[in-house]
């Protein structure tokens, strides 16, 4: 199927990947700002924070208007962060990546979707320790209509059926909310949030039982490893810096199941199948 795009380039299909995947990218820098302070993204359109000019059209064009404005605000020139394109291009890139790996189909847009979404979601869930429903339902929901879909094209790895995947999302919101009550029993206090819940079970829908169980794994070990590594020395050098009584860090674990998830997604199976074989001698 693939071959009888030929005569379009092979530059045709990943340069329109990356002009969606950007457009997605801008969409993106609006939920992660809106969407933890459970405001609207459809209305009221985007202002400049500083002095309140309502962006127009043409100065909301993926990479292009920054570059353009010299990331400047038209109105009273205020800097416009990097932080915003730097988003648009990324998310133009993994649309990239995706098609480049599975050619222009179906496969690789849900893989570019689901990217896309957990890739907000680890923005949230790291500056506002917030997993947004806007997220998780729409992926959520994508997935099972991509899941009858993908049935029908023929395409389902490396995504579940649509059994495996109503059972994924059942047991990936089962087995983090089981971790998250052991741990409140364990440290007396909440120790996880309802978003991880309606995040595993969206990832279920996507991986099925088997690989949702694994994204958990994969999660609990990046989070170990990050907050060992990376978050309780930075905690204990700024209480030390400022002076005060040093407390453990929240860790957002959102921030590790997601990147878990698309571990789990693209090489899933091949670590299943070494260690029921290699290790288990299964």
């Amino acid at each position: 199927m693939i071959d009888a795009y030929a005569p379009l380039g092979s530059w045709y299909f990943p340069t329109i990947a990356f002009l969606f995947g950007s457009c997605i990218g801008s969409f993106l820098n609006v939920c992660v700002s809106r969407w933890p302070a459970n405001l609207s993204v459809v209305k009221p359109r985007s202002r400049c924070p500083h002095c309140g000019h309502e962006i127009t059209w043409y100065e909301n064009i993926p990479l292009v208007s920054w570059l353009a404005l010299r990331a400047k605000c038209s109105g009273c020139k205020a800097p416009i962060s990097a932080v915003y394109p730097l988003l648009e291009l990324t998310v133009g890139l993994i649309w990239v990546a995706c098609v480049l790996q599975f050619g222009p189909t179906f496969t690789a847009i849900r893989v570019a979707v689901l990217a896309s979404v957990l890739l907000g979601i680890m923005i949230t869930d790291a500056t506002d320790y917030v997993i947004p429903d806007g997220f998780t339902v729409f992926g959520f929901f994508f997935a099972l209509v991509a899941a009858a879909v993908g049935t029908m094209l023929g395409e389902t790895l490396p995504f579940a059926t649509l059994y495996d995947s109503i059972m994924g999302a059942c047991v990936g919101a089962g087995a983090i909310a089981i971790v998250g009550w052991l741990g409140e029993l364990a440290l007396k206090k909440e120790a996880m949030g309802f978003g991880d819940v309606t995040l595993m079970a969206m990832v279920g829908a996507y991986l099925g039982p088997g690989r949702t169980l694994l994204t958990i794994f994969i999660g609990a070990f990046l989070g170990a490893v990050g907050f060992l590594a990376i978050v309780y020395p930075i905690a204990w050098l700024r209480a030390r810096k400022s002076g005060t009584e040093f407390a453990p860090p929240l860790v957002p674990f959102g921030v590790f199941l997601a990147p878990a998830a698309m571990i789990a997604l693209l090489w899933g199976s091949r670590m299943m199948n070494w260690y029921a074989h290699d290790m288990l001698g299964l």
